[in-house]
């Protein structure tokens, strides 16, 4: 069967690859409402000589009406609200198109940050829930050669607000009902994006904050439905577990040998699979939580019958019950010699690591034929 073509709107084994931890090309955007805490939006308020009691209705209008134009906040008096939006909301970050596919459930979003930078979020509904993929940087510095994005280079990270807009953009959407013809409501946030979202650690966290915080300080999403994914930066997983938060830590693995990781994810030289598994079964122990592994099922390159063993008795091992790994069969890229591996092969693979005592799946992919599934997003304009 031929599936449709994607609707376009617009917006309302080589030597290992040098990673690019370099200080952002470009400056970070003006302080935004959402880069602050409520102290400092009083503060704010204060210099343009506005009253305390404005920080608790922009607030509202914000996490809970998801409203970021202060021109409509219709509980601010008329002539305050351009001294609003100089002091507090600096354009950030403009739609420039929305690409949808999966009859309309899956939407991809590009934006056109300040200084001109390019980013995608992607949002896909689902029966029973409604999920945002966020980028936590302007392109990836982990150099790995499967993924659209990592191919592309780091060019800065992204400030808190350019996070947290995204989730506001999105959570309007959905009440506008503007993904899949009906209104509904915004529940999960994947940190699955562009960038490394531990090497952005401290926005990162804030942004986790503001989007689980109870509204007025923030959108109210249960941590429990917030995912974040990295690469394998140990230090960083322990650090997010010291934070006793429970959101939901995804480890992209890809395989379990140290010899192939080296080139399939370069960071590994830093932090091989040994320290990252540890790293996970801290973060498991602490939150309380279960660890994803992500493995990108790639055809001859990481698929064989032994890796499946070998997946399967590493985890077992160093995580016991505390994990569950998702296979993602490779989604296509731009002039990548790889590709998907076969069915059976796959089966076969998902089977080896259920039988080692891990339980495996498929991950269900949306957005393949948008370019808005996981290792595709480039930000073409």
């Amino acid at each position: 069967m031929t599936s449709p073509a994607p609707k376009t709107t617009p917006a309302s084994g080589s030597a290992p690859i040098p990673l690019n931890f370099s200080a952002p090309r470009r400056g970070m955007p003006p302080k935004h409402f959402a880069d602050l805490d409520p102290s400092e939006v009083v503060s704010a308020l204060a210099e343009v000589g506005l009253p305390k009691f404005r920080a608790n209705q922009i607030a509202r209008q914000y996490y809970s009406r998801f409203n970021g134009d202060p021109a409509t906040m219709t509980d601010l008096p008329e002539a305050q609200r351009a001294v609003v939006a100089e002091a507090l909301f600096p354009p950030l970050m403009t739609p420039l198109r929305n690409v949808e596919a999966d009859d309309g459930e899956t939407r991809k979003t590009l934006w056109r940050l300040h200084d001109g930078t390019l980013l995608e979020s992607v949002l896909m509904r689902y029966p029973n829930r409604a999920t945002l993929c966020i980028s936590s940087q302007a392109g990836c510095g982990m150099a790995c050669p499967f993924c659209a994005t990592g191919q592309g280079g780091l060019d800065r990270n992204l400030s808190v607000a350019e996070m947290v807009e995204q989730v506001r953009n999105a959570a309007a959407a959905m009440e506008r009902g503007e993904v899949d013809g009906e209104s509904g409501r915004l529940s999960n946030i994947v940190f699955m994006g562009m960038g490394e979202p531990l090497a952005n650690y401290k926005r990162v966290l804030a942004t986790l904050r503001k989007i689980t915080a109870p509204a007025p300080e923030g959108f109210g999403i249960s941590q429990r439905s917030v995912t974040v994914s990295t690469v394998g930066l140990a230090p960083a997983i322990r650090k997010l577990a010291d934070e006793r938060m429970s959101v939901r830590l995804a480890v992209s693995l890809h395989t379990p040998d140290d010899e192939l990781r080296d080139t399939l994810v370069p960071v590994n030289n830093r932090w091989p699979v040994a320290e990252v598994l540890d790293a996970a079964r801290y973060y498991a122990d602490v939150s309380g939580r279960r660890v994803s592994i992500e493995y990108a099922l790639i055809r001859d390159v990481n698929d064989h019958a032994w890796r499946a063993d070998l997946l399967g008795k590493k985890l077992h091992r160093a995580l016991g019950s505390k994990v569950h790994v998702n296979v993602i069969p490779l989604n296509p890229t731009p002039g990548s010699q790889w590709d998907a591996s076969p069915r059976p092969v796959q089966d076969e693979f998902v089977r080896r690591v259920n039988e080692q005592g891990v339980p495996c799946t498929v991950r269900d992919t949306k957005g393949q034929e948008i370019a808005a599934a996981c290792g595709q997003l480039a930000t073409e304009a």
